[in-house]
């Protein structure tokens, strides 16, 4: 039993392009839940994105991102927090 635990994830884009992206990521979410999971979240941002709404925010208003239990907008984040988001691990499949 795992206890309610959550798997935060963050993928660049490109990890969902077309057919084959989808598809891996299909088989990632299934594949944690069989192994009992409770609770999955994704950001699918890159960090070059994060980094230009830091610097032009006007032009990224829309932009939300997972924080860790809930979602919010990029820009309504602390530049701490919005670091954080930048600097975690992007992971891709192949």
């Amino acid at each position: 039993m795992t206890g309610g635990t959550l798997l935060n994830l963050k993928f660049s884009p490109k990890v969902l392009a077309g057919d084959k992206g989808l598809n891996n990521l299909v088989h990632l979410v299934r594949s944690y839940f069989r192994m009992e999971g409770h609770h999955i979240q994704f950001n699918v941002v890159d960090a070059n994105t994060l980094k230009l709404a830091q610097a032009k925010t006007e032009d990224y208003r829309g932009l939300i991102v997972r924080v860790a239990g809930y979602s919010d907008y990029f820009n309504n984040l602390s530049e701490q927090l919005q670091n954080e988001i930048i600097t975690r691990t992007a992971h891709e499949m192949f």
